[in-house]
């Protein structure tokens, strides 16, 4: 007789199953519209921003589309549902919580950017303005991708201008947690809904970084704690 371990699941990963098995079972037909995020908090007794990171794995691995303004759809993909199910709940239990994430990175980020502002130095202030620049310019392209890749290379640099190694252990693996598929697409949905959001946050990180070069600690804690707090908004909003 064999066993496994048992394991539990996160409850986004229960909210996805669920919204699977109603596709499997023909109540949502390919191109039809899923209920609203308000509806299915309400009816699986769980928080908006779960919800939210169910259906960002779901439309991560291709099952559901999301249409701004008009809602969540499912897609007519060319791979078998149970195939594209499996997936989306093995980017779910496999990746951290976007959600516990952004709660992470809120409480350990502000100090740490205002440490960054009182030991940076010159070559941090350099590489700091570089980043600005690239930022800035993706930004006003509304190119997603690369302005991700770039926002995540200003946060290790702002880690870096901290100058303290044990910091930098505990938060450059947080932090490299963008790089995984559910973030990205939950963020996307979410945090960058267009090309304006994009510009938004841009505008943000230049006040963090000019406050960091200024050697304003007080309020390079104020502006990445704003910038968190944006973001927690964003996601739990109704």
């Amino acid at each position: 007789m064999q066993f496994h371990k048992v394991r539990p699941k996160k409850v986004a990963t229960i909210v996805a199953e669920q919204i699977i098995e109603t596709i499997k079972d023909g109540s949502f037909p390919v191109g039809s519209k899923l209920p609203s995020e308000f509806e299915l908090a309400e009816h699986m007794g769980v928080s908006r921003p779960t919800i939210r990171e169910a259906l960002s794995a779901l439309t991560a691995v291709g099952l559901i589309e999301s249409k701004p303004g008009s809602g969540n759809y499912v897609r007519n993909g060319t791979s078998p549902i149970d195939t594209i199910g499996q997936e989306a709940v093995l980017v779910l239990e496999n990746e951290s919580s976007c959600i516990e994430i952004m709660e992470a990175r809120g409480l350990f980020e502000p100090p740490v950017a205002g440490l960054a502002a009182k030991k940076r130095t010159a070559n941090d202030v350099e590489d700091l303005r570089l980043l600005h620049e690239k930022l800035g310019r993706l930004a006003k392209k509304g190119d997603f991708d690369p302005y991700f890749a770039m926002d995540k290379e200003v946060h290790l640099a702002i880690v870096t201008a901290a100058h303290n190694t044990l910091v930098a252990s505990a938060l450059i693996p947080l932090i490299n947690t963008m790089d995984q598929k559910l973030y990205r697409e939950f963020t996307q949905d979410y945090y960058f809904k267009n090309k304006l959001g994009l510009e938004d946050v841009a505008a943000l990180h230049d006040e963090l970084i000019r406050a960091i070069i200024d050697q304003d600690s007080e309020l390079a804690v104020q502006k990445m704690r704003q910038h968190w707090e944006r973001m927690q908004k964003a996601v739990s909003s109704r």
